[in-house]
């Protein structure tokens, strides 16, 4: 017998999966209802709808109209159309807003000329020039769950009803109107033969399918020379290949890479309060790591990882996070990947130059797009990114090939519809070595990633020398002085941090640990071999 955790453990997942059975059995047992009891109504109110609007259409124009095709909606074109009251209805509410517009115009100018002949306010006028948030697109679904809330559920007695699994009359009011579109489609068969033999018998007319249909037969045969001599190049292009062809192709090139298993809560690092202060006296300082996450998240994961929050928030197609070597861009990258569930494109030198010139980068854009967009969502990452747009002339044949993508990283971007969930990432550790203006053009927002402060390094509950040496099997005692690890490493980048972390802890010294504890000194020496973040390159960032 099974230990009473797991046995309890499984009869949770099977009770879940017997809910779920009966679920759906009564969504089924709901639709199989409503077509036993009020299908053949609809049925039948539908046809002589269908009837009564062919009937009125010869007696205007003298003959049966057409049947809508499918592709229009089939009977829905009918009932769309407009009644001649209808029309006059809407053609007063034009005239009356034009009226209303005009009396407004009027009304301004009328004020203006007043304003005018006023004399000037003596004085200076404050303008207020802070942030305003402008309209959310979600407001709207907001509160039409509100008022859905307060319509069905708010005054709503429960008290009779001990269960409160499922109202049985809103499942029926959803599951109607796809009953209704299922006896549509069967309707709209019925009609359409009942009319062509309608037309047969009172007009003679014949069904205009024969006539279409010879039509294609000789478009057909005069195409076919054609489709003959092109059919070896349409195979070859990219449209004629399945996604799995480029996914793989892609792959072995290198141009589509594993994401590593990263967390955006693993980036760790503390708000700095300060910030706000220094804000207030009108100074712009470096953002806090704990800022950074949520600038990532809100840019880059959630609008990758749902559907409804890129349709409806503002689109941004790309994105460049730019910080000294060492802070962390590259992580943040797989953590975007990781929490949306995005494939990862790498573009480098060495894989743009497997397709050299501008065709190759062409078709190589073109298929990342098509596999992207297939495969969504997608995050196209482009490490040392100013180097696209650097200043110099390139030497190396790859750098020449690689500052090809400056001009067709634009028509990329304008390739991508508000629907796609992909998104262009590039980041830079020398921003300033490019050319600014194409540069800001391609990415729509840009964020400074900075070095780890002071409560970063040695903070209360997460520090990075404690995190670190503990991921990498450390044993912390009173030998090691984290707060003079964290004196010490000002300047010094996560990525620092983690080499001489790794460099000091190797398997040797992980198993020597126990008759020779770690010292402050091991960690001190290995740290000065590198170079920190001067206050040079820090404030060119700024």
């Amino acid at each position: 017998s099974l230990p009473p955790d797991l046995e309890a453990t499984s009869s949770l997942q099977k009770e879940n999966v017997l809910q779920d059975e009966v679920q759906e059995r009564e969504h089924f047992s709901f639709r199989h209802e409503l077509k036993r009891t009020e299908g053949p109504h609809i049925k039948e109110t539908l046809q002589d709808q269908i009837t009564q609007c062919f009937l009125e259409c010869r007696h205007v124009t003298g003959r049966f109209p057409d049947y809508p095709p499918e592709k229009t909606g089939g009977s829905k074109a009918i009932f769309i159309e407009k009644h001649p009251e209808q029309v006059l209805e809407e053609l007063a509410a034009k005239k009356a807003e034009a009226e209303k517009k005009e009396n407004e115009k009027k009304g301004k100018e009328d004020k203006e000329v007043a304003q005018a002949k006023k004399p000037p306010k003596v004085g200076k006028q404050v303008v207020d020039e802070s942030w305003k948030m402008g309209p959310s697109n979600f407001l709207l679904m907001l509160e039409e769950g509100s008022s859905q809330y307060q319509v069905f559920w708010e005054n709503r007695d429960n008290r009779s009803d001990f269960l409160q699994d499922h109202d049985p009359e809103l499942i029926k009011e959803g599951e109607r109107g796809e009953v209704e579109e299922e006896i549509r489609v069967q309707v709209d068969e019925v009609m359409q033969e009942k009319l062509l033999r309608v037309k047969l018998a009172v007009d003679g007319e014949t069904s205009p399918q024969g006539k279409a249909a010879k039509d294609k037969v000789r478009a057909a045969r005069s195409r076919a020379g054609e489709q003959h001599n092109a059919k070896h190049t349409i195979m070859m292009s990219l449209a004629c290949r399945t996604i799995d062809s480029l996914y793989q192709e892609l792959a072995e090139e290198g141009l589509l890479i594993q994401v590593k298993n990263v967390n955006l809560s693993d980036y760790i690092g503390y708000y700095d309060c300060l910030r706000n202060i220094l804000r207030e006296t009108g100074a712009q300082p470096v953002p806090s790591i704990p800022e950074v996450r949520q600038l990532v998240a809100l840019y880059g994961i959630l609008p990758l990882g749902s559907q409804t929050v890129h349709e409806n928030a503002p689109l941004v197609k790309s994105l460049l996070l730019v910080g000294p070597a060492g802070v962390g861009k590259k992580m943040l990258v797989h953590a975007i990947c990781t929490a949306a569930g995005a494939n990862l494109f790498s573009l480098t030198p060495s894989t743009t130059g497997k397709y050299p010139g501008r065709d190759g980068l062409i078709m190589m854009l073109h298929m990342i797009l098509k596999v992207g967009k297939e495969l969504q969502p997608s995050v196209v990452w482009i490490g040392n990114t100013e180097r696209i747009f650097s200043k110099g002339a390139p030497k190396a044949e790859e750098e020449v090939n690689f500052k090809r993508l400056a001009k067709l990283l634009p028509q990329f971007l304008k390739a991508l519809k508000p629907k796609d969930r992909v998104l262009l990432v590039g980041t830079s550790s020398r921003p300033f070595d490019a050319n600014l203006g194409p540069f800001c053009k391609v990415y729509q927002k840009i964020i400074l990633i900075p070095k780890p402060d002071y409560l970063t390094r040695f903070g209360k509950y997460f520090t990075l020398w404690k995190h670190y040496i503990l991921q990498r099997g450390g044993a912390l005692t009173r030998l090691v002085n984290l707060n003079c690890l964290a004196r010490v490493s000002d300047g010094f980048t996560q990525g620092h941090i983690v080499d001489v972390v790794h460099t000091v802890l190797t398997e040797l010294r992980l198993l020597q640990m126990d008759r020779k504890p770690l010292r402050t000194a091991e960690f001190v020496t290995s740290l000065a071999r590198h170079d920190p973040v001067y206050k040079e390159e820090e404030e060119a960032f700024q």
